[in-house]
């Protein structure tokens, strides 16, 4: 089915308070992963004895499908398969087929840390429905993303995924780079040449207070201008417009034609104005920012019966209502915020 054919000529677009639309969906499969990232799943608190979500509590597939598709009805073009770690979800190539068959859904991406993204696995997500694949890299240097993963797993394999999805055709592939300062600065050079020429666009994350568990402080960012800085001692890059509204990444540019990279500044340079993504949990709570503390229950009443008049008027509420804008509120508020018994849901929990 081509996107011209898919377009949904029923679709409502909603917009919240700040009349941002409801574009973007992501969607956590499972708050499971084989990592143990330390600013994102420290082995610490997600140890052996850690109890995750049980498999009942998870949306099915066709519960997801569902709720995508009254998005879709509200305006969604964009999904965001995620997790925790997406591809433990078994079975995945179902539900992709499932959703590339809805109206109005153009564009399915999906993002892993390639620990399971082998060739095969690239070619039947890319049957599936697929359209591009983002993987996490935090170093290109083996020791350096072994410590950082807690698992050991090295980053020459990670290199091999991106290889796969490349040959899969799973293209624009895209890497993302949280850098923390006294952990991985030193890896901004050696990652940006690595990717150089290779089609790969590299993507630098500011270390975000993303939860509670990762123990976040602001001391620990390294700014979007450090990482411009640093790279401009050896590559002179240009910045780039945006290519969509509401785009997360600072788009910048070698000048000698290697190719292009992003840098995510949530923290140092927020971008809420132009925020249309929600995000939906394992277990179906809808949340309007990445940094929320609750999110709305959509399983009860998916599963107590409702209509999908009544779900739709029910997502189309709670963007209505939305004012969260949490990054440009960020400093004495954030320390605040970080005493709040509640604390912020985990980036594990709903995804990037």
């Amino acid at each position: 089915m081509t996107p011209s054919s898919k377009a949904n000529a029923a679709a409502s677009p909603v917009a919240d308070r700040y009349a941002r639309p409801l574009q973007d969906l992501r969607i956590s499969l499972t708050d499971r992963c084989n990592f143990r990232c330390t600013y994102c799943m420290p082995r610490e608190l997600f140890g052996s004895e850690h109890l995750f979500l049980p498999r009942r509590e998870l949306l099915d597939f066709e519960e997801i499908e569902r709720l995508a598709r009254i998005a879709a009805s509200l305006g969604v073009s964009k999904l965001r398969l995620t997790g925790g770690e997406p591809l433990l979800r078994r079975d995945i190539d179902v539900l992709i087929a499932r959703l590339a068959d809805i109206d109005g859904i153009d564009d399915i991406c999906l993002t892993t840390n390639g620990s399971l993204l082998t060739e095969q696995r690239a070619r039947e997500l890319k049957a599936a429905g697929v359209n591009r694949v983002t993987l996490s890299l935090d170093a290109i240097d083996d020791d350096v993303f072994k410590a950082i993963n807690d698992v050991g797993y090295p980053a020459s394999k990670v290199l091999t995924a991106i290889d796969n999805a490349k040959a899969a055709g799973l293209t624009p592939v895209k890497v993302n780079c949280v850098v923390q300062r006294g952990v991985n600065e030193d890896q901004i050079l050696p990652m940006a040449e690595y990717f150089r020429h290779s089609d790969v666009v590299l993507r630098f994350i500011e270390f975000m207070d993303v939860g509670t568990s990762n123990g976040w402080r602001m001391e620990e960012v390294v700014t979007a201008r450090e990482i411009v800085e640093t790279i401009r001692t050896r590559h002179a890059i240009s910045r780039l417009p945006a290519n969509v509204a509401g785009e997360t990444a600072n788009r910048w540019v070698y000048d000698d034609g290697a190719g292009e990279i992003g840098i995510i500044a949530s923290v140092s340079q927020p971008f809420c104005g132009g925020c249309t993504r929600a995000r939906l949990s394992a277990i179906g709570e809808l949340y309007t920012c990445l940094f929320g503390v609750h999110g709305r229950d959509l399983r009860t009443p998916l599963r107590s019966g409702a209509s999908d008049d009544e779900l739709r008027g029910l997502l189309s509420g709670i963007w209505a209502a939305r004012d969260d804008r949490y990054s440009e509120q960020r400093g004495e508020e954030t320390a605040h915020r970080r005493g709040d018994a509640d604390g912020k849901v985990e980036m594990s929990y709903i995804g990037g």
